[in-house]
């Protein structure tokens, strides 16, 4: 049970009929009484709480960083009336406004009450209860309990590299010929014949075809379509650490949410794998527009776990999945332990079945450090900045000269970066 102000003013003014008009024992009696059937008439006149039926979406989308409206429907299937007010509770990190409400429904009326809520991170969020405090008719007493409506509000990546893929989608066009003139590279796929002009290679002549022609044909040929990338993308402890507004994983998926979307333009097939110890979550085998909501949704509850990674897991898992030749891009870190120690002993057994592509995030506070020179502070963060420098390229020395392509950019020059990597392998027949 509740209580009101209501009845605390009701309270004094019975005081002060006590004290001016009936100062004994009698009044402060009939004061009490008065009181109390007040309350009374109040609790049988309330509306009953159970009468109230409160639904709602399970699952509410949302991108991180935008705000959206979730639903609560609310029936009141008694014979009263119901006043009152009603909070919708939901976690601090979704930033719910206007999840006070208030009630005033008449016998079989049903509102839809809306709370705004903007997630700063992806994943996601459980509903809290909601409470309803229900008051009589004098607004003096009356009931609260908590009900529980379950709902889910998923935030997905907020994806800001989604601007340059339309722009990166007609380079691929472009590459595959289907504005422009077909190319010839290494590994590339049979487009049609032209006629030859001075400066083509000779060995691009196809004399079968000249022998039926009046003039020399040679092949024109076009970047491979339908191809395999497997996203590899590691979530054990050297995903956690901290660059820029967010961390390596947060850069990593927002690199790989552009690279899916570009891949599938381009008739690719795209897989995506998160591993620690253990698979965290898989997308296989899918194409074309239906990718990047996969994308999303898959990686929308990713965060990276303080273990260290399983590279064995990691291999054994990616063997499995790609059967046949494939782009492996491994989304990992550059450090000293991690190349040594997880990489290299696995990397020459993917490299003989598949073409691999380290991509690690880089810190440009390190970058920065490195060039401050001011203090004797400064120039011991200088010091460590440079070794950490000199550290990841001796790593990405290591890897080129095993044949491994090496990727590390700022967080914000990833996604673009990645997207020209792999325009540059689409053009250049490397895939």
């Amino acid at each position: 049970m509740v209580v009101t102000g209501r009845l605390a003013a009701a309270a004094v003014l019975a005081a002060l009929f006590v004290t001016l008009a009936l100062p004994s024992w009698l009044g402060v009696l009939l004061a009490t009484l008065a009181l109390i059937g007040l309350i009374a008439a109040d609790l049988l006149l309330l509306g009953s709480p159970g009468a109230l039926e409160l639904s709602r979406a399970p699952v509410t989308t949302v991108r991180t960083g935008r705000s959206i409206d979730v639903e609560l429907a609310v029936l009141n299937g008694g014979a009263r009336p119901v006043r009152g007010t009603l909070w919708d509770d939901w976690p601090p990190s979704v930033h719910a406004r206007h999840r006070t409400h208030a009630l005033n429904l008449p016998p079989n009326t049903r509102i839809r009450l809306h709370t705004e809520l903007t997630p700063d991170y992806h994943g996601d969020r459980v509903a809290g209860p909601v409470t309803l405090r229900l008051l009589g008719p004098l607004g003096m007493a009356g009931r609260q309990v908590r009900r529980e409506v379950p709902a889910r509000l998923r935030a997905l990546p907020p994806f800001r590299s989604e601007r340059l893929l339309a722009s990166k989608v007609r380079q691929l066009q472009h590459l595959e010929g289907r504005n422009t003139t077909t190319i010839r590279g290494q590994g590339t796929e049979f487009d049609s014949f032209r006629e030859y002009v001075a400066g083509d290679d000779v060995r691009t002549i196809d004399w079968r075809a000249t022998a039926r022609a009046n003039d020399v044909l040679v092949r024109t040929w076009r970047p491979e379509r339908n191809r395999h990338v497997v996203m590899l993308l590691d979530t054990g402890r050297v995903s956690a650490g901290r660059v820029g507004d967010g961390t390596r994983l947060d850069a990593t998926i927002e690199a790989a949410l552009l690279l899916g979307g570009l891949a599938a333009s381009g008739g690719d097939s795209v897989d995506l794998l998160a591993y620690d110890r253990r698979l965290r979550t898989e997308v296989r085998g899918i194409g074309g527009k239906r990718l990047q909501i996969k994308l999303m949704h898959a990686l929308a509850g990713l965060t990276p776990e303080l273990v260290d990674t399983d590279y064995q897991g990691v291999l054994r898992a990616t063997l499995q999945r790609a059967r046949r030749r494939s782009l492996v891009v491994w989304f990992t870190h550059l450090d000293a332990a991690t190349v040594q120690e997880g990489l290299l002993p696995v990397l020459p057994v993917l490299t003989e079945r598949h073409r691999v592509l380290v991509v690690a995030v880089t810190d440009p506070e390190v970058a920065a450090a490195a060039t401050r020179r001011s203090g004797l502070d400064d120039l011991y963060a200088a010091a460590a900045a440079e070794n950490v420098i000199a550290e990841h390229a001796v790593a990405r020395e290591t890897l080129r000269r095993m044949g491994i392509r090496v990727l590390a950019e700022a967080p914000d020059r990833l996604p673009e970066a990645l997207a020209d990597e792999y325009l540059e392998l689409k053009r250049t027949g490397a895939l």
